[in-house]
């Protein structure tokens, strides 16, 4: 199985050798990660991503401690702050698919879209501090700041997918969950050290510390070869006397390397569109409302300040957690447990909330930062288990841009419900929605591959020698 045109050339001067299964799956072995990355382990490419992550996480998750000094400022309505929001959202998830688009065509690469995406997060911050007028505030940190960190979350959440092929659940949920618990500190910088007097300083003091963390990381970010495999890790499927690592048979890799239209095509990407949408929404609108709601029941300032800052920490620790988890139970099975429990805790939250409280309040608050954040690493990770990693960069970026619908209704719309229906109305309706989103993500399935028991090892490969 030939070809026919391939350079068979590594970069680094290193032999490889293609190896084809049954079913036309590629993986190119030989290469190790110190001989592509200059000496460097791929771990690299955990850690720095990582830290780009954190850097990046206090525009998302540290807004709604802001939001109450930022509308008495500038003389914006709790709608205007939460329109902002929904905006930045709204880029954030809507640049994934162009910007993967891009970077396979080899118009961007990784390290000039973290770049680009560390200067624009800067602008935002700026504006943010700086502008008055609404809909100024709303381009300059929802439309700017918005494409800055969604080109920074997509190029890091590609980078680790790559490098990490044969395990990329645990390590996609850690560089993940830095988006989360990297924003606890500004949450209570927010809520005690953030005023009328000061805020443009804080803002523009912050939007330089990501410029910093997010272009340094930038300078070591680099792609592997398509197809390639790590050198010390037998291909799944490829040797019928290796025996396989058990999170290789839990999450088998995809048949084939499908296209963007081709994994639409296959009924799978809309399914996870229309559950991400759901999911999102439901993770978008705690994040949003859960301090005002808090304060709203009579909370003190720091049990408000505490509940976000544990759904912060436990948002980012359980993505790392719960991909690791899925290497060993399986991609859906966690997937369907972590959603579950996001909507269990929406309406756990309005319970204790109704209680009065504050010890249920923030185990609530627990349950609901764990699930309203585990579960993007884990479509992250299922994205290239179902359509493979050449195209990964614009299916994720599909799968992704569901977010877009859910920072409308999450942010935006969701402070229309509460302003219709009170916290009581908005809380049991995001509850239900995460149910509705669960029971679509037992439909999931592989492509090519429709039940676990199918997965049998392939006939001998074809190999070929690259030198």
């Amino acid at each position: 199985m030939d070809d026919g045109g391939r350079d068979g050339t590594a970069t680094t001067g290193t032999a490889y050798r293609e190896v084809i299964d049954a079913k036309g799956r590629v993986y190119r072995i030989g290469e190790t990660d110190r001989e592509l990355l200059g000496g460097h382990s791929r771990k690299l490419m955990v850690y720095l991503p990582w830290l780009a992550m954190m850097a990046i996480s206090v525009s998302e998750y540290a807004y709604g401690s802001a939001e109450g000094t930022l509308s008495h400022a500038h003389g914006w309505s709790r709608s205007d702050t939460f329109w902002i929001l929904s905006v930045w959202v709204f880029c954030q998830a809507g640049i994934a698919f162009p910007a993967g688009w891009l970077r396979e065509r080899g118009l961007l690469t990784a390290r000039r879209a973290m770049f680009v995406g560390a200067v624009l997060s800067l602008s935002g911050f700026v504006a943010l501090g700086h502008l008055d007028d609404v809909l100024a505030a709303l381009c300059g940190f929802g439309v700017v700041g918005g494409i800055g960190s969604g080109l920074v979350y997509a190029t890091c959440i590609n980078m680790v997918g790559k490098w990490f092929p044969e395990r990329r659940g645990a390590k996609t949920g850690f560089v993940n969950g830095g988006f989360a618990y990297g924003a606890l500190p500004f949450i209570f910088v927010f809520n005690y050290a953030f005023d009328t007097s000061d805020f443009t300083e804080v803002l523009d003091g912050i939007g330089v510390y990501v410029l910093v963390v997010v272009a340094g990381c930038a300078w070591f970010f680099k792609d592997p070869p398509k197809n390639w495999w790590p050198a010390d890790v037998a291909p799944p499927h490829t040797d019928d006397s290796v025996r396989r690592p058990a999170f290789l048979v839990k999450n088998p890799p995809a048949v084939r390397q499908f296209t963007p239209k081709e994994a639409i095509r296959s009924g799978m990407l809309p399914l996870m569109w229309v559950s991400v949408v759901l999911t999102a929404g439901v993770s978008i609108f705690g994040i949003s409302f859960q301090v005002d709601f808090a304060k709203e029941v009579g909370f003190g300032p720091l049990v408000a300040a505490s509940s976000m800052g544990v759904m912060s920490v436990v948002n980012g620790v359980g993505r790392a957690a719960v991909g690791w988890l899925s290497d060993l139970w399986g991609r859906k099975t966690t997937l369907v447990v972590v959603i579950v429990v996001l909507g269990l805790a929406q309406f756990g939250v309005l319970w204790a909330g109704e209680l009065h409280s504050q010890g249920l309040f923030l185990v609530f608050a627990f349950l609901s930062g764990f699930g309203g954040g585990a579960f993007y690493p884990l479509f992250a990770a299922l994205t290239p288990d179902y359509f493979g990693e050449n195209y990964n960069a614009s299916t994720y970026g599909l799968v992704y841009s569901g977010k877009l619908i859910s920072g409308l209704f999450g942010g935006g719309l969701g402070s229309m419900v509460v302003g219709a229906w009170g916290y009581d109305g908005a809380y049991l309706l995001a509850g239900g929605l995460s149910l509705v989103a669960a029971a679509f993500t037992l439909l999931l399935h592989q492509p090519g591959r429709p039940r676990l028991r199918d997965v049998a090892p392939n006939p001998r490969p074809i190999s070929r020698e690259m030198t």
